[in-house]
């Protein structure tokens, strides 16, 4: 006799309760990211505050100073460097036709490149106006620096979000999850932050001496790329070879030694002595990672993919630690 499959009227609820909860989460995904994006600031700038605090300074002054310093740093250097790139990336695609035409001479007689010329140059503009429509986003900065000042000042937040909903034990239970979780994706974002600026500088000093075009935008485009891990290298090396070989074959064979090299120096030398154990993710779960934010929200779900799946695994070890207490 065929068995028969019965559903009981809890799990039909409970299966479009969970549909209607993933429906709100996406709606809200923007709002997700900003908290996300300012829990993780938090956990970097905690350390300097309990500093100040220990020194008898109101942690409220504290928070207030370090955030304040961590901001304008932030706002000065996209002040500093934005400006030349924006230049330099407006020279670049205006003679990338001429670059693709040095490079495959061949393909201007086979293919008819003028639409390049024609629209290159608006789609420079539409670069440079889409980089100003992304910084100037001001809901989300300001939601994301309203909520990581908050999260730093208040030192026991987790006891005064959800104290009316938790004993003391599972309180004291979420709260060192959400602390070790938050030491590891800050421990992530100093050691990202400091990884993009020693690769944007050794590759600045590299194009610089080859004398290079472009020299800023491919090393700022190279270092904001290592905040994609493997894929991220070879991205920013491919521009870097087309630019060189324009210039000469040599020139081209150079980019590919010099990206190779700092990414053997990043690989052997200062991933192990930046990121020691803040990370430590197989190389396989970051590229399912990195792929799956890809899909769901685009470049922002490829740059946080990887303190997302240290955030979640976090939680998981630590949860099953507790379990087999």
């Amino acid at each position: 006799m065929p068995q028969k499959i019965e559903i009981s009227s809890k799990t039909i609820i409970f299966t479009v309760g969970f549909i209607l909860m993933l429906g709100v989460i996406w709606l809200i995904k923007d709002l997700i990211f900003s908290l996300f994006i300012a829990f993780i600031i938090a956990g970097a700038l905690r350390r300097p505050v309990d500093f100040l605090e220990k020194k008898k300074i109101p942690r409220s002054i504290g928070s207030f100073t370090v955030y304040f310093i961590f901001v304008s740093i932030i706002f000065y250097l996209f002040a500093l460097i934005i400006p030349p790139l924006a230049s330099e990336i407006i020279i670049l695609f205006k003679n990338l036709p001429h670059i693709v035409i040095k490079v495959f001479p061949t393909l201007s007689s086979n293919f008819n490149l003028s639409f390049l010329s024609n629209n290159i140059p608006s789609l420079a503009n539409e670069t440079i106006r889409l980089i100003k429509t992304a910084f100037s986003n001001v809901i989300f900065v300001t939601t994301i620096l309203f909520f990581g000042f908050y999260f730093l000042l208040e030192k026991n937040l987790v006891q005064r979000l959800l104290g009316n909903f938790f004993d003391d034990k599972e309180l004291n239970k979420i709260n060192l999850i959400s602390e070790r979780a938050q030491k590891r994706t800050s421990g992530w974002f100093w050691g990202e932050t400091i990884l993009m600026i020693v690769v944007g500088l050794l590759t600045y000093v590299g194009l610089s001496l080859m004398g290079i075009k472009y020299a800023l935008a491919l090393a700022v485009l190279s270092g904001l790329l290592e905040v994609v891990p493997s894929l991220g290298p070879i991205t920013a090396t491919i521009p870097a070879f087309f630019i060189g070989l324009s210039q000469s074959y040599v020139s081209g064979l150079l980019m590919i030694a010099l990206y190779f090299t700092v990414q053997q120096l990043e690989n052997n030398l200062i991933v192990p002595f930046v990121m020691k154990k803040a990370v430590g993710i197989h190389p396989i779960t970051t590229l399912i990672a990195l792929i799956i934010g890809g899909k769901l929200a685009g470049i922002m779900g490829v740059i946080l993919a990887i303190p997302t799946t240290i955030f979640l695994e976090t939680i998981l070890i630590e949860v099953n630690k507790f379990d087999k207490r």
